[in-house]
């Protein structure tokens, strides 16, 4: 069963934390045997690794389709590599909706071979910064100002798939929302080789919703980053309801948040993401904010990307 991540990851010095530690170390110990283990494949195209050491929610898949979008400009042929989990339906529909580009399979390794005999000539491999058996050609680790490293442990512990020393092997850092110039202090005390850019989500649908007193709910990997989006643009969040990450709403639990709404009168929305994981079920009466991915210095981070 899906949790919603717990509140002591974001708190330094908590009880739970420090009684974990121990599970936390075993953990890392085992991924570094994981790494020296596992082959590592190498591919005729270059792969650029889209990831996150911060546990989901920190906006690979917008990245990953605005750095296909801008590559093709660029003459180049990406296509978006991602591991197949029938859950993640509503981000296979999110990308498939933009572009034509996505290759799916359990194995990454596969999807990018796909990719390369169907002439495709560069891998945008969204997730995978833990996928120790493919050789990337350029990294870029995503954070969200909001929460950047949580508390700095490592799960259970903390929020971590593994420490800030990942930095090492990084090549740029994108960081969703306002500059944090402490955060940047220690990236480059880890690697001063690293790149620093930063980006920004900008509503497009926000007038819809004006004036309006609004039922808004989610199951991402962050909430309260929709949540906070929703009442940094002046809008009128009357409840909130937040649900762990690609969580699979029933017809029922729809129906009792419109039915809420309704009695309340009240709009519900919600993110593309989840919008997309239950249109299915024909409600009319649910909307979702359209979001799109500004990069400050975008040009920037594209040359970064086509020189590397």
């Amino acid at each position: 069963m899906k949790i919603l991540k717990p509140k002591f990851w974001e708190k330094n010095n908590n009880l739970i934390s420090l009684l974990l530690l121990p599970v936390s170390f075993f953990l890392q110990l085992l991924i570094i045997v994981k790494k020296k283990l596992t082959p590592e494949h190498t591919f005729k195209i270059p792969v650029i690794c889209i990831g996150n050491i911060y546990l989901g929610g920190t906006g690979k898949t917008p990245l990953s389709l605005l750095i296909a979008k801008e590559l093709k400009k660029h003459n180049k042929k990406p296509a978006i590599i991602k591991k197949y989990y029938s859950e993640h339906a509503d981000e296979h529909n999110l990308i498939n909706n933009s572009l034509d580009c996505l290759f799916l399979n359990k194995q990454r390794s596969k999807a990018i071979n796909s990719a390369e005999k169907k002439q495709y000539d560069v891998a945008i491999l969204d997730d995978g910064f833990q996928d120790y058996s493919i050789k990337k050609d350029l990294n870029i680790l995503c954070f969200n100002s909001n929460q950047l490293i949580g508390n700095g442990m490592t799960l259970p512990s903390g929020p971590l798939r593994e420490s800030l020393t990942a930095l090492k092997k990084t090549q740029i850092v994108l960081i969703n929302g306002n500059k944090k110039e402490l955060f940047e202090e220690k990236i480059l005390s880890i690697s001063n080789k690293v790149k620093i850019f930063y980006s920004k989500y900008l509503p497009e649908n926000i007038e819809e919703f004006r004036n309006k007193n609004l039922f808004a709910f989610a199951g991402i990997g962050n909430p309260s980053n929709f949540f906070k989006l929703l009442s940094d643009n002046n809008l009128s969040v009357h409840t909130k309801l937040a649900f762990p990450d690609h969580y699979k709403f029933s017809k029922p639990e729809i129906q009792k948040m419109i039915d809420k709404a309704l009695n309340n009168n009240l709009e519900l929305v919600t993110t593309e993401k989840d919008y997309f994981r239950i249109k299915h079920y024909g409600f009319k009466y649910i909307k979702f904010l359209k979001v799109k991915l500004e990069i400050l210095e975008k040009d920037k981070l594209i040359n970064q990307i086509l020189n590397y």
